[in-house]
């Protein structure tokens, strides 16, 4: 309890809301070229100095580390940080972190990570942590986003990976041979064939409707069609709505038409495949049943021949904003281990930061290898919300991604002190 009680007193006799004000101001200052200016941030850097070296005066055994979780954690955080120490007595050494709807929100960061989160993510960099960015994106946007976002130094340090689109590519800069692994590359001709079938006729046989109200993501593998109208949207759903149903029979149909399956009428076929992802997936189902496009069809139909294909592909729904046709051998688990093998972390202890199914199956992952943590935004999807609910409980605010950090930051301070 000595610990507890120590925290406790920091927190209770010294103003630590003030000491992270002045950090967050010390650290985030802009760069302006005034003189007054200037000099607010001269005291402000200097009241920042004198209060940090109270709280050392105050705890001589521990002090540097205090005044640390001072200036950075709030009392919450420093205390879950700490039950954290307590329960898997290691620090953070990798980070694998989702882009859209958790570093960064529509709803509330315009699209932009917040300066906050940045200046914490450049903390951890600077101290040696890699970072890993797990995300459904192109490798192209996503490496223009993270260039603008923590800048050309962190993303070109050898020191930071991207798995892009779900785990079919990794990009590693300066690692020679092994900076860019096509992981789809190794699939099988079989499922090379269905993916390549899919592609080409994806758009050119699309119902007029979702020819006009969609556009194909320009992935390297995935197939994915995303709305033309804002994320999330009535007319957006609408539209996924009905690419999702389409994707289901285009899918079924290419699955059917493999040399080994032999001749399947049209309608069969594409039964087959609702039937099949409906039973896997709730999301799905309730599409398909808003839609009237249930089949009577059951799971238990679908041919063995089939459903092993079936069973190596995944179907990716996400409402209002993506339908998407993967392979289930290329997850984001995948591409994070091949990530782990580049950088060259043997023993990860990591934390998981996302918010929809394809970051679970990491978070599932983690869990099951008593490999680190998982936090999630609260606007998550359910399923990745019962996860974060039922191991650690660290679910921030839209936006606040940087909430996480910091108990992150101090969890890292704690462990290094002992």
């Amino acid at each position: 309890m000595e610990r507890y009680d120590r925290l406790y007193q920091l927190y209770e006799n010294h103003d630590t809301d003030t000491l992270r004000a002045l950090q967050d101001l010390v650290d985030l200052f802009p760069a302006i070229d005034s003189r007054v200016a200037l000099d607010r941030w001269q005291e402000a850097s200097e009241e920042l100095a004198d209060g940090k070296a109270e709280i050392r005066d105050a705890f001589p055994a521990v002090g540097a580390t205090f005044a640390d979780l001072a200036t950075r954690a709030t009392r919450e955080q420093a205390f879950t940080a700490l039950d954290l120490y307590e329960k898997y007595d290691r620090a953070v050494n990798v980070f694998v972190l989702d882009v859209d709807e958790t570093l960064r929100s529509t709803g509330s960061t315009d699209n932009e990570i917040p300066r906050d989160t940045i200046n914490l993510l450049t903390k951890f960099h600077e101290a040696g942590v890699p970072i890993v960015i797990c995300t459904g994106q192109t490798l192209e946007n996503v490496k223009g986003f993270a260039i603008q976002g923590l800048g050309s130094e962190i993303v070109h340090s050898g020191n930071l990976s991207i798995v892009y689109e779900t785990g079919t590519g990794v990009f590693t800069p300066r690692h020679g041979s092994d900076t860019k692994q096509l992981l789809y590359a190794d699939l099988d001709a079989e499922i090379q064939t269905v993916f390549t079938d899919i592609r080409s006729r994806i758009l050119s046989e699309a119902p007029e409707r979702l020819r006009t109200g969609c556009h194909l993501q320009g992935n390297e593998f995935n197939v994915t069609m995303k709305p033309n109208y804002e994320t999330g949207s009535n007319a957006a759903r609408e539209t996924i709505d009905d690419a999702l149903v389409y994707e289901l029979d285009l899918l079924g149909d290419a699955v059917t038409s493999l040399e080994h399956v032999g001749d399947v009428a049209i309608e069969t076929a594409q039964d087959w495949a609702r039937a099949y992802y409906a039973d896997q997936d709730p999301e799905i189902r309730l599409v398909l049943e808003q839609q009237g496009g249930l089949p009577a069809a059951a799971p238990a139909d679908v041919p063995e021949d089939v459903r092993s294909v079936f069973d190596r592909i995944d179907v990716g729904y996400y409402e209002g904003d993506a339908a998407e046709i993967g392979s289930l051998e290329l997850s984001k688990v995948v591409g994070v281990e091949a990530a782990f093998d580049v950088l060259g972390i043997d023993d990860p202890f990591t934390i998981v930061m996302g918010d929809s199914k394809s970051d679970l199956r990491v978070m599932r992952w983690v869990a099951e290898n008593d490999a680190g943590l998982a936090a999630a935004p609260d606007h998550a999807s359910q399923s990745v919300l019962n996860h974060v609910l039922s191991t650690d409980e660290l679910v921030f605010d839209r936006g606040r991604a940087s909430d996480v950090l910091r108990t992150v930051y101090a969890l890292n301070r704690l462990a290094r002190e002992q």
